[in-house]
């Protein structure tokens, strides 16, 4: 008897967890996992799930399920409180069932009283890493501290799931099928195209990264490019890029904020992929500003930046915002633009690549988790699982519409005179 009552007392934790999955996916549309437990039983078994949760520990659930948030499930899946198997990407699905889904009173009083009566989760040896930034939001040195945070990794851990010129921005598949080296070469193409290069022309890169679209322009198209990141790492990388390329005397790589370029310098052409976002909202208008400054009369500048969706309202703290991109703040479209032209810009064109950005952070997930050993050698275990979260994180969110990548063609026009063609073809062609 006394073995038997022992058997039942160590078996509730997997009962409160089975009810409390009950209770919590009562209304989930998408019967297409199962969740198995630390005693090896379970929950929801299909013949084929396209993922499995695993959870490690009889306090998991509480863990992940104490606060509702992507923040609060991201740091319960870095401290390995449960795990992912198979289709990560369609696992956030569930992950945002749960942020978005609106629970009566009833139902959270429910839930909870179950959850408080699994064991306290125990202390994890996983630190989370979290950048120390202080002084004014945007202010330079912050800038530089949050940028250093997300691009300052071992370049190594880039390379081994990115294309080999290291284009860590939405690449253009003229077809589905491309392999990401195809598209992201396609993507460096059609951005020069689009600003309508010409051998002598001089191009501002903002946010250049590790140099690929700088490098391109210069070789292929002759022009003279300044290319700035804040990041030292790219910069050194870029600068080396370059050397090998024979570019030195066409393309200058500079650690240098845009706010920081000389005013008496002007371009032809401008370009900025995938630095809008971390501009924020408030020091907008002194970007387009910026750039407007530095553009000759007629001049172009494209800017390619990730919007979230008009209607997208996020619920509770940012995963993202905390362990990858600190400080990041994405506008939706209109606003974006509302600043361009407030800025005296004319809009020419935008175009959504929303699809091709979907197919881009899947092809770079494959190829992290397929190179998984290679990238835990370089970085810690938490590094991994926190990026392997936000490339699936972020593909649903492309996926799903909440995300979107725009590409806005700019003019410089005080007399509403420029020479742009009258057809969309000349630049799309």
């Amino acid at each position: 008897m006394v073995a038997g009552k022992a058997s039942v007392i160590a078996n509730i934790p997997s009962a409160l967890s089975r009810t409390i999955l009950d209770r919590v996916f009562e209304d989930y549309p998408e019967h297409n996992f199962e969740v198995r437990l630390w005693d090896g039983s379970v929950w929801g078994q299909e013949d084929s799930p396209r993922f499995t949760i695993l959870l490690h520990h009889p306090s998991a659930l509480r863990r992940m399920f104490s606060s509702l948030s992507e923040q609060n499930l991201g740091e319960a899946y870095i401290q390995r409180a449960f795990d992912i198997e198979g289709d990560i990407v369609a696992a956030m699905d569930f992950v945002s069932h749960l942020v978005q889904r609106e629970f009566t009173m009833t139902q959270r009083y429910r839930v909870a009283t179950l959850l408080y009566r699994l064991p306290l989760p125990p202390a994890s040896p996983v630190l989370l890493s979290r950048p120390h930034l202080s002084g004014t939001q945007h202010s330079l040195e912050r800038d530089r501290n949050a940028i250093s945070y997300h691009y300052d990794l071992p370049v190594d851990f880039y390379s081994k799931w990115l294309d080999s010129r290291m284009v860590y921005s939405c690449a253009y598949f003229r077809e589905g099928d491309n392999d990401l080296e195809s598209a992201q070469l396609q993507k460096l193409d059609y951005v020069c195209k689009k600003l309508r290069l010409r051998r002598g022309d001089r191009l501002l890169d903002i946010g250049c990264g590790w140099g690929a679209l700088a490098i391109h322009a210069a070789g292929e198209y002759g022009v003279h490019v300044l290319g700035i990141t804040l990041s030292q790492s790219q910069a050194a990388e870029a600068r080396q890029t370059v050397h090998r390329n024979g570019l030195d005397g066409r393309c200058q790589i500079e650690l240098c904020d845009y706010r920081e370029v000389n005013s008496k310098l002007w371009f032809d052409k401008i370009v900025s992929i995938g630095m809008c976002e971390h501009v924020g909202q408030k020091l907008m208008p002194t970007y387009f500003e910026k750039a407007w400054e530095l553009l000759v009369p007629g001049g172009v500048f494209l800017n390619h930046a990730i919007s979230h969706a008009h209607t997208y309202k996020r619920n509770g703290p940012s995963f993202v915002d905390r362990y990858v991109f600190p400080d990041g703040d994405l506008l939706c479209l209109c606003r974006m633009l509302h600043y361009a032209e407030g800025s005296g810009f004319e809009v020419m064109d935008v175009e959504s690549l929303r699809k091709h950005y979907t197919l881009t952070l899947k092809a770079w997930l494959s190829r992290f988790e397929r190179n998984e050993t290679d990238i835990r050698n370089v970085v810690e275990d938490s590094i991994w699982r926190t990026w392997r979260i936000f490339l699936a994180g972020s593909a649903h969110a492309f996926a799903s519409g909440r995300l979107n990548v725009y590409e806005t063609l700019l003019v410089k026009s005080p007399q509403g005179d420029h020479s742009l063609p009258l057809r969309r073809s000349d630049w799309y062609g």
